[in-house]
């Protein structure tokens, strides 16, 4: 299995891209590293990561921001997005303007939980992707 795809983590506060990052680690795919909302779209769109692991409340571009302008793209709306909050509220499905993320996790995670709902969407992906591949 080829893990070139990379997993974007975004997050403002360095220990949680780390703690994030070292979670996504056992995975095998790169990771790479946005701490602002500008930053994931700019990477998302020149990477194409196989997920994207998005903060809510950041500096510059917020989550919600970044989450809109992502699923707006043909270029990165197939992307699977985890919103990372520490706000509860979203954890329970008050999530207006987050509609379109594929999941939420409420921080602090569990690295082992966090990576294993990854792994689960990777897997998913490839599995959509097999017939394209293929039939070509």
């Amino acid at each position: 299995m080829q893990n070139d795809s990379p997993i974007l983590v975004v997050d403002d506060e360095p220990h949680m891209r780390r703690v994030a990052e070292l979670s996504m680690k056992p995975l095998g795919h790169p990771i790479l590293l946005a701490a602002d909302g500008q930053e994931a779209v700019q990477l998302a769109r020149s990477r194409r990561p196989c997920v994207i692991l998005l903060d809510h409340i950041m500096p510059v571009m917020d989550g919600k921001t970044a989450l809109q302008q992502l699923k707006s793209n043909p270029e990165t709306s197939d992307i699977p997005v985890i919103i990372l909050s520490s706000r509860g509220q979203l954890a329970v499905g008050q999530y207006q303007g987050f509609e379109t993320a594929t999941m939420f996790v409420s921080k602090p995670f569990s690295p082992a939980l966090l990576r294993r709902e990854v792994e689960k969407l990777i897997s998913t992906s490839a599995r959509h992707m097999e017939p394209q591949l293929a039939s070509s």
